[in-house]
């Protein structure tokens, strides 16, 4: 993010800071395993070029987060494969709606959410704080 958006860093580091990064990755099985969550990670020759994650919200919604994609791997469809693969796996859980947030200037992963049915829609718990992100729904 730091590359791609040299002029927000400051933003991108309080953004880090505010979901706590460190703390999730460290407890990444309670956040992203089932039963409340996923992660799925994308390989290429064994190599890996993607990881999308879903965590609980409620009983009936999850939000997916953490999207990466290797540059190497962007525009081979992995993106789309997690995405899909992802909402199935929300649904085989039990879940009936997935939300997500994303900055404006994510204008490949807008395009992909929009194209998996994501829309418009400021859902209960979207992050106030950032006010410039892009709140989006999908019913699975």
């Amino acid at each position: 993010m730091r590359v791609r958006y040299p002029d927000l860093e400051g933003e991108i580091d309080r953004y880090l800071e505010d979901q706590r990064i460190d703390e999730q990755i460290k407890d990444v099985l309670i956040h992203y395993a089932p039963p409340t969550g996923e992660c799925l990670l994308a390989l290429q020759d064994d190599d890996p070029v993607g990881l999308l994650m879903f965590k609980r919200l409620d009983a009936v919604t999850c939000e997916m987060n953490r999207m990466f994609v290797r540059e190497a791997a962007r525009g081979l469809g992995v993106g789309r494969s997690l995405v899909t693969c992802l909402k199935n796996r929300a649904r085989d859980m039990g879940f009936t709606s997935m939300v997500l947030s994303a900055l404006p200037r994510h204008h490949e992963a807008l395009a992909l959410y929009k194209a998996e049915g994501f829309r418009p829609d400021n859902w209960a718990g979207a992050d106030e704080e950032h006010s410039n992100a892009i709140h989006m729904r999908v019913d699975l």
